[in-house]
């Protein structure tokens, strides 16, 4: 039994040494590999071509720094033309340190398991990694903007105009232009492979053409738009969108273009209505405020709430029979630091009312009588109880105090006259009487319809003043001062007057003027003329209709009318009237 047992003994002795020291072997094996490579890159690693193995990370940074050596300048081209790419003047440089974090990374793991196994799998694996390259992107771009410039076909969107009066489509035309993220990539492909071999730059085809049926549905859509227009209001901003304007908001693929909208609101709307908090500034002196700045709050457009209620009125415009619509542009608000009422004591707050006239078409000589004239009244204070005349605020309107020749009505004719205009400026203030809820104790219309007051305004709100028969006045019953400012802006033929002064809630209502007895022109007259040539035309006064218009004025406070009245213009048909040459030719 004894010698049984041992002969089964010894056979499982040799069996147990040859399955265990193999093992041993092994994993002594593996323990040494490890041991070797803990601080050493794994086996079949290589950077950029060198061999990479066994070195420490000190070594291989050491190692890639004498090897790589790279050019002052790379040759680009595209299109048959070649341009220098300065490596230095991109920002470029090898990041050495992370390029050799990533070769040490190679087979490692925080996982042991894992971390094993990639350890066995490297003697066997050859793995190559590329140098890690740091570019300046905004340099890079600098760059390509100047290439694309020599080398882009810029493309032609596809647009809407309205030409001799019928909607023209323009499909557009497809460009191209260098493709800067792929030829970001293909640097530093090429780069952290120390190829600095020609770079061909890739091309990216841009085409915004659209198809016959959109460029037909967007003419469709045009077309609903033509005769139309879209006023925008802030203030004393407006701008009117006709019909190439609106048509350059559409979108062939959608409803609007929303790039145009917003480069619309950024280029024009912003620039007009934006402004900084405005401090107050008074100053008075002998009677007269020779300079005062209105406390005004900062406005900023409202980009996102314009554009929703601007695609609001474009739908409006487009899907109905409407031919104008009115926005009044959305702002966002900042106060200023110093307000109105901060800056004086005799009750100037705030506004009260404004009133607003165009006149386009005046000659230069009108144009500088409004500026000259209204410039009489701006600054003028008017006391609790007492009353603003105009004539008397404005003093002798002539040559001798300024004034030049303009077309005025005299005698029943339209004539060249001294102070031709000074009727612009009692119509703008007129307005802003009525605006600000102040008694109208008196005016006069003029003899007939004049074309500059209903550029933009109906007939009837105008004042004529011719001293001393015809005068304006107007009443000051607020509980404080009333101060007159005047905005002459002739590169925009517009004239503004604002009156400043305490509220005491008043609130003024202007109903629509009503007009009537509508009356045909005379024929034209024709006068011979001896000074004139024969054969010469020489047009001297111009036609108007004849009407009676009628508007009622009314100012509440606290649900009570303070003020009343009812006001009649009298309009004669006005005869066109002609000079005809009768003398000898030259």
């Amino acid at each position: 039994m004894k010698k049984g047992f041992y002969r089964v003994a010894k056979k499982y002795k040799w069996v147990f040494l040859s399955v265990s020291l193999p093992l041993i072997l092994l994993f002594l094996t593996i323990l040494g590999f490890s041991l070797f490579y803990r601080n050493r890159i794994f086996p079949g690693v290589y950077v950029v071509g060198i061999k990479a193995s066994g070195m420490t990370t000190d070594e291989l940074q050491t190692a890639l720094i004498k090897a790589v050596v790279f050019p002052e300048k790379l040759v680009v081209f595209a299109k048959e033309k070649s341009f220098d790419l300065s490596l230095h003047e991109i920002g470029f440089g090898y990041d050495y340190d992370k390029t050799v974090k990533s070769a040490y990374s190679l087979y490692r793991s925080e996982n042991f398991l894992l971390n094993f196994l990639y350890n066995l799998q490297s003697p066997f694996q050859k793995r190559e990694v590329n140098l890690v390259i740091n570019i300046d992107e905004e340099k890079l771009n600098e760059y390509l903007q100047v290439v694309s410039s020599q080398v882009a076909v810029e493309p032609i969107y596809p647009n809407v105009v309205y030409q001799e009066a019928r909607v023209v489509v323009n499909k557009g035309v497809a460009g191209e232009d260098i493709d800067p993220k792929a030829i970001k990539k293909k640097l530093e492909n090429k780069l952290s492979r120390r190829d600095y071999s020609r770079v061909e730059l890739p091309l990216k085809n841009i085409d915004p053409t659209i198809s016959d049926d959109e460029a037909g549905r967007l003419q469709e859509r045009a077309e609903k738009l033509i005769g139309k227009t879209l006023n925008l209001s802030y203030e004393y901003t407006n701008i009117v969108l006709k019909e190439d304007d609106l048509f350059k908001l559409l979108d062939p693929h959608k409803s609007y273009n929303g790039e145009n909208i917003l480069e619309f609101t950024n280029k024009e709307v912003a620039l007009k209505v934006n402004r900084e908090p405005q401090n107050a500034v008074f100053q008075f002196e002998n009677g007269k405020v020779i300079e005062f700045t209105p406390a005004k709050n900062g406005i900023t457009v409202n980009t996102q709430l314009f554009k929703d209620q601007l695609i609001e009125k474009l739908t409006f415009l487009e899907t109905s029979e409407e031919k104008t619509s009115t926005l009044n542009v959305p702002v966002q608000t900042a106060p200023p630091s110093i307000t109105t009422e901060q800056v004086n004591n005799l009750g100037i707050k705030e506004l009260l009312g404004s009133g607003v006239s165009t006149f386009r078409g005046s000659i230069p000589g009108r144009v500088f009588n409004i500026g000259h004239a209204a410039s009489k009244l701006n600054g003028v204070l008017v006391p609790p109880g007492e009353t603003l005349s105009f004539n008397s605020a404005v003093g002798e309107v002539s040559t001798l105090t300024g004034y030049k020749q303009a077309y005025i009505i005299k005698d029943g004719m339209t004539v060249l006259g001294d102070g031709g205009g000074v009727c612009q400026v009692s119509t703008t203030l007129f307005r802003a009487a009525l605006n600000a809820g102040l008694p109208i104790e008196e005016r006069r219309a003029h003899s007939y319809r004049v074309a500059y007051y209903e550029q933009n305004s109906a007939p009837g709100l105008d004042a004529t003043v011719y001293a001393p028969t015809t005068d304006l006045k107007i009443k000051n019953d607020t509980p404080g001062h009333i101060l007159v400012q005047t905005i002459f802006k002739p590169e925009e033929v517009t004239l503004i007057f604002e009156i400043y002064g305490t509220s005491d809630g008043r609130v003024a209502t202007i109903t629509k003027p009503v007009i009537t007895s509508v009356s045909a022109p005379p024929e034209d007259l024709y006068i011979d003329d001896p000074t004139l040539p024969i054969g010469q035309i020489k047009q001297i006064d111009y036609k108007a209709w004849g009407a009676k218009v009628v508007f009622d004025y009314e100012v509440d406070r606290n649900g009570e009318t303070i003020y009343e009245k009812k006001f009649v213009s009298n309009f004669r048909p006005w005869q066109a009237k002609f000079l005809r040459g009768t003398g000898p030719t030259n």
